[in-house]
């Protein structure tokens, strides 16, 4: 299974971006797809993931630093996952990282990598 992420880039601090995952199976045979990111020296945080089933109705959960300010969403049609980032600030600069869970398994994508300037 491979994964894809796009739409990172460099944006000013109250800016937004939306980020796309998509992956080489439909993302309703995942159990659960998620955004992690990760700055140089630090370990991969969760930023927030979603169920991709397509008759689930759970909603997505956020890690407390993002809440309120990035949506995570499905389009199982489409077979994407998005990140809708507002009012970026400069501590989300980081690189970013789709994530599915199948079972046991977990797929990484590659990065994409998220500037926010001051």
């Amino acid at each position: 299974v491979q994964l894809q992420a796009s739409g990172g880039g460099l944006v000013e601090s109250g800016g937004s971006l939306r980020l796309s995952c998509t992956a080489s199976i439909r993302i309703f045979s995942m159990d659960v797809m998620g955004w992690y990111r990760q700055v140089p020296g630090k370990e991969r945080e969760l930023v927030g993931s979603i169920s991709t089933k397509i008759r689930s109705s759970a909603a997505p959960d956020y890690s407390d630093f993002v809440k309120g300010r990035f949506t995570i969403s499905r389009d199982n049609s489409n077979n994407l996952v998005y990140l809708q980032m507002n009012n970026l600030q400069p501590e989300d600069t980081a690189v970013y990282y789709c994530n599915g869970r199948k079972g046991p398994r977990i797929y990484w994508g590659q990065g994409t990598q998220v500037t926010v300037s001051s």
